[in-house]
């Protein structure tokens, strides 16, 4: 039986309530964790953008969300009453100063109160300055702001600063939602919880990291954002080097959410800075082709945008960490698009055993891994050696031993966002990122753009249904490794 931490009532405010996040994501999670009786009663969730709705449009616009993005087994009548009993509308346009009167009216006293900015970047800082011009902001009040944080560190700075005018820093919740997956929070309960793993966590033992987040979709509707954008700050900058920080931060002296983030900032810096002498050794960018993906055709990127770029659709990095734990382990960093299938996982990679006994008819002998799966079928697999059964003699084979959670517990284990917006309403930040935590990924992201464009690092095409350019392979081919997949 799940244990639930019960939240206060509430009032949530989703500005942006008319877009894609908060069609998909966001008002799904919240419907699943009314499904669970999560949610108190009297709690409020209200949608907000410029267009001007009247709450039942918006509702009916909501229900019609529901049944298009969650499957009917998990649409209960008189669930999906309560909850859109929860919704309402007040039309807020961030980019001008009319007085929030109709939004103002909605929001209840003495109440936890969550401003959530599913907007573009470049209206946090002006949010919250309307925020408090209108009186909206009190000690219970907490401000979500989606990434990315910026385009670079300077605009992270400047959104960092505005924001930080109105709120003080325990009521801002940068979200970023790989940090809610199941998986990834069992990477601490995976470290610090076993005595097995710890002691081996750590140089003498670890040969390198491979941290991968492949997607099988291309660019679609968000072309003309990502073109703007591209693969190293879409996902190196904040899934990819969150996913770094919990892999390879020294163990927080309790779970309290500061102790984590101090942990998590030191190993951010000492992220050696990749610079223009050693930046084609040390990343790879791609863009996709034309190719096949599932057993059908797609387009390649230019033809998605509408004509040719540079904008990289795929980054490898090699990484590394300068601490007593981590110096010489290289860290491989790799996301991309339009790859042979969606995965993610962070695969710890053991040294080999210092001196085989066995000779070579018993079969090759294959260094221990430990392979955490974010998606799909979260779970972890550690691979083992261990004699092939039967009198035929002794011959060797690795075998894994998996914790897969679909198959340890059938039960729906709540996605990332439920989870994170649950925690926002409990007002604990331990998997949010801090104001530090943010600047200290741009600068080590902003040292890799300035070293590629001193460099004039092209990308390199790869065909749509492979797993990027060939330099990738040689990467770790290079120092006579291989992607694990």
């Amino acid at each position: 039986m799940a244990r639930f931490v019960p939240v206060d009532p509430f009032d949530i405010v989703i500005f942006g309530g008319t877009g894609d996040l908060a069609r998909r994501k966001l008002l799904p999670a919240l419907y699943h964790r009314d499904k669970d009786r999560q949610l108190p009663g009297e709690s409020q969730i209200i949608g907000s953008s410029r267009q001007s709705l009247t709450t039942e449009a918006y509702r009916e616009s909501v229900e019609e969300n529901l049944r298009k993005y969650l499957g009917p087994d998990e649409l209960v009548p008189d669930v999906v009453e309560r909850f859109l009993g929860r919704i309402h509308y007040a039309q807020v346009d961030l980019a001008d100063d009319r007085p929030w009167d109709e939004l103002k009216s909605l929001l209840a006293e003495h109440r936890t109160r969550v401003l959530y900015l599913a907007t573009i970047p470049s209206l946090y800082g002006n949010a919250a300055e309307r925020a408090a011009a209108e009186g909206v902001i009190t000690d219970r009040t907490r401000i979500v702001l989606e990434k990315p944080v910026g385009q670079n560190l300077e605009s992270a700075q400047e959104i960092n600063a505005h924001v930080g005018r109105y709120f003080s820093e325990s009521q801002i919740y940068r979200i970023d939602h790989y940090l809610g997956k199941e998986t990834v929070q069992n990477l601490l309960a995976l470290r610090f919880g076993n005595s097995l793993f710890e002691p081996l966590w750590q140089r003498a033992h670890v040969d390198h990291v491979q941290i991968t987040v492949a997607e099988s979709l291309g660019v679609g509707e968000r072309s003309g954002f990502y073109d703007r954008t591209g693969a190293l700050k879409d996902m190196v900058q904040n899934h990819l080097v969150q996913l770094l920080c919990l892999v390879a931060m020294e163990a927080p002296t309790s779970m309290d959410h500061e102790q984590i983030r101090d942990e998590k900032i030191k190993v951010l810096k000492a992220l050696r800075p990749i610079g223009v002498t050693d930046v084609e050794a040390l990343t790879v960018r791609g863009q996709y082709s034309a190719g096949t993906v599932d057993g059908e055709s797609v387009p390649g990127y230019a033809n998605e945008v509408g004509e040719a770029t540079d904008t990289e659709t795929f980054v490898a990095i090699k990484a590394h960490i300068d601490n007593w734990r981590w110096a010489g382990v290289p860290f491989y960093l790799r996301t991309g698009k339009r790859l042979a299938h969606k995965t993610s996982e962070v695969v710890i990679q053991f040294r080999p055993v210092a001196h085989s006994i066995f000779d070579e008819e018993t079969g090759p002998l294959s260094a221990n891994r430990l392979v955490i799966r974010l998606q799909p079928n979260e779970g972890v697999t550690l691979s083992l050696m261990t004699k092939d059964p039967g009198p035929g003699g002794f011959h060797l084979r690795s075998l894994p031993l998996d914790l897969s959670f679909a198959q340890h517990d059938q039960v729906r284990y709540p996605d990332a966002y439920e989870r994170l917006l649950m925690e926002v309403l409990r007002g604990n930040p331990a998997l949010f990122m801090r104001d530090d935590e943010v600047e200290a990924a741009w600068r080590w992201i902003d040292g890799i753009l300035a070293a590629w464009d001193r460099a004039g690092l092209k990308v390199n095409p790869y065909q749509a249904g492979s797993f990027g350019p060939m330099r990738s392979e040689m990467l770790l081919d290079r120092d006579g490794r291989s992607w694990h997949v």
